[in-house]
């Protein structure tokens, strides 16, 4: 199933030189007067070699037809991270290598979909926004509103963004999985 690189997204299993890889992460580029392009990290899943690759927006992007299976995210242990079927309670656990920048989306009970390829977990899907809480930011202003003017926020998972100043610590706020960016309070 071709998709356009900029549906590109951390966790989904693409097929790249007749090979399959994982995307770890995606960063979408647009320098200056050249044309916007994806800067994506892959890991080749039969080697477990990771690079770089720069697709063009419009690039079709062979996306891997996998079994995807509702799952839910319970606990990490280290670089184990542990998921637990919805449907009959089984339990997976998944490495931290193979989750790459997944792994600072994953809160307790978060709903995802974890990909299996011939029966080994591959990847996992995270949701397009996930909801998590500031636990170190400098102290908000009373009257600043939205602008352009943005301050660093710590997330409960280690996640650092770029928020705007009247977010405060303990404060919820929405962040989208793709860009890894603020985008709203919760």
């Amino acid at each position: 199933m071709a998709i356009p690189a900029t549906q590109m997204r951390p966790g989904m299993i693409i097929k790249h030189n007749n090979e399959l890889h994982a995307v770890f992460s995606v960063e979408h580029r647009t320098p200056g007067n050249l044309r916007a392009f994806i800067q994506a990290k892959l890991r080749n899943l039969r080697t477990g070699a990771m690079f770089e690759h720069r697709f063009r927006s419009p690039d079709p992007i062979d996306r891997v037809v996998v079994d995807e299976i509702p799952m839910e995210f319970l606990y990490n242990d280290g670089d184990d991270f542990y998921f637990m079927n919805t449907e009959n309670y089984e339990q997976t656990n998944l490495k931290r290598d193979m989750l790459g920048d997944a792994v600072e989306y994953l809160t307790a009970n978060l709903q995802i979909t974890v990909s299996f390829f011939d029966g080994v977990a591959v990847g996992i899907e995270l949701p397009q926004t996930v909801e998590l809480t500031v636990v170190e930011t400098e102290p908000g202003l009373k009257s600043a509103t939205a602008s352009s003017v943005t301050k660093p926020a710590k997330l409960e998972t280690g996640l650092t963004v770029q928020v705007p100043p009247f977010i405060n610590e303990g404060e919820k706020i929405r962040v989208d999985t793709a860009e890894g960016a603020y985008l709203s309070r919760a």
